[in-house]
């Protein structure tokens, strides 16, 4: 069997899909990843998959540049002919669906988080929105990453329940995310992993940390990428800001995730909204206690009082309240939260349970 994976980045498949690509080579199927050219596209390929560049414009309604990525998709679909494909992210869903509709390809699109569609009111949101409804006539089968998404979704846009199905996430690989003994430093490390966009809480994070600035037992990290392109980004100015104060430290997106959730005592995650969170399933697997806001795809993995606490969602005093909570914990209790998120993770969110998911739907698809 061939099967074609699609997304944005070749990033989003080494990063979060690795275990689904493997799985397929192990059976001795053939992959074939259609991404734009970053970093990751030769790690892919040493995989033992074949990559082929589409350039793709993950943000932007620019119907000339999307055009031409849809024309090249349904090309590759004609002449790779593979037997189904995998899409990830608003444009390679909506656009995989169209071509697979063209070329009698069948795709199961995953819906990993509804964005700025349904956050942000605008053009943009309008135009995705009305590609949705039109592609999503036309795909086989949609997959949501938590029910509040699934039920959101499926009132704006029209899909059969039949063509319906709902992943814990995009699973976690128990064997690399271990869980680790919380350092014992004299300061507590607040970690957030975190694209510096305003929808991920970046600025309530900040927010927190600032009130936390005196207080020397305390440290806010924040890991991820500055895109200063993103319609939504925090501007340079303000991020300079936080970093040149002291309110917290900054890193670049990195490799070695591992390594500083190991450092970390917590993680922290004031997102308005997700599909079910990476960072969260990480620091829950690597035995984590989680700091969350309460809204969909944050609170399937933060069990409030059980491995970590639940905050109001754009509110930075609640972010505070619960902080000052956790602090007011002793070692013991600290330990049982992060053992409970280990445990939540090994019980809902296993990768394995997401592999065995795709298997069953493409099986039902093409037999």
């Amino acid at each position: 069997m061939k099967i074609a994976f699609v997304a944005n980045t070749c990033w989003n498949i080494y990063n979060f899909r690795k275990g689904l690509v493997h799985h397929f080579l192990s059976k001795g199927d053939k992959v074939i990843v259609l991404a734009p050219w970053d970093e990751y596209a030769e790690k892919i390929v040493e995989w033992g998959v074949k990559w082929i560049d589409i350039p793709l414009q993950g943000t932007g309604a620019n119907p000339m540049r999307d055009m031409s990525y849809f024309l090249k998709l349904q090309k590759i679909f004609k002449s790779e002919k593979p037997e189904i494909a995998l899409s990830y992210t608003i444009k390679a869903n909506i656009y995989s669906s169209l071509a697979g509709k063209f070329t009698g390809v069948p795709v199961i699109c995953n819906v990993s988080g509804l964005g700025t569609v349904f956050l942000v009111e605008g053009l943009i949101g309008k135009i995705a929105l009305r590609l949705y409804k039109v592609a999503f006539r036309s795909a086989t089968y949609v997959f949501f990453q938590n029910q509040d998404d699934r039920e959101l979704f499926t009132n704006q846009v029209n899909i059969s329940e039949e063509r319906i199905g709902i992943l814990p996430g995009s699973g976690i690989d128990l064997k690399k995310f271990l869980p680790t003994t919380i350092p014992d430093n004299e300061s507590i490390e607040f970690l957030m992993v975190s694209r510096v966009i305003i929808e991920k809480g970046v600025r309530e994070f900040a927010e927190a940390a600032s009130h936390f600035k005196e207080e020397k037992n305390v440290k806010f990290t924040l890991i991820g990428k500055f895109d200063p392109d993103h319609s939504r980004s925090i501007p340079q100015s303000e991020l300079n800001h936080w970093i040149e104060e002291g309110i917290i430290d900054y890193k670049e997106h990195s490799d070695e995730i591992v390594d500083l959730i190991a450092k970390s005592d917590a993680l922290v995650l004031p997102s308005y909204r997700e599909g079910t969170s990476r960072t969260l399933l990480e620091g829950a697997a690597m035995g984590r206690p989680l700091l969350a806001s309460n809204v969909p795809g944050c609170k399937e993995v933060v069990r409030d009082g059980y491995n970590g606490f639940l905050f109001e969602v754009q509110n930075s005093k609640s972010l505070i309240d619960k902080i000052r909570l956790f602090l007011s914990l002793n070692k013991q209790e600290r330990k049982q939260l992060a053992a409970n998120s280990r445990k939540l993770v090994e019980e809902s969110f296993d990768e394995n349970i997401v592999i065995d998911m795709y298997e069953q739907t493409i099986r039902r698809i093409i037999g």
